[in-house]
């Protein structure tokens, strides 16, 4: 599997779609990956939200919605590896 796809999720997810769908899954929300497989996300704080992989490694998302024409980028400040 490939990390760099483990880096995308489908759609255009801002900042406040990424806190809601944590908020609706009682703080945490699962993502699936371009890759196929599974991230999670985490509210560590306000405006604040964590990436966890498939192995327990956790990202911390330092930049939030940087717009793009084909989506949004956050940027994180680990890499995040699949299984």
């Amino acid at each position: 599997m490939s990390v760099l796809t483990y880096h995308v999720v489908p759609g255009s997810l801002d900042m406040k779609a990424l806190e809601k769908k944590i908020h609706q899954g009682n703080g945490k929300a699962m993502l699936k990956t371009v890759n196929g497989q599974d991230i999670w996300l985490l509210q560590n704080g306000p405006h604040n939200i964590q990436i966890k992989d498939a192995n327990g490694g956790v990202a911390n998302i330092s930049t939030y919605d940087v717009h793009q024409k084909n989506g949004v980028i956050d940027v994180i400040d680990k890499v995040l590896l699949p299984k």
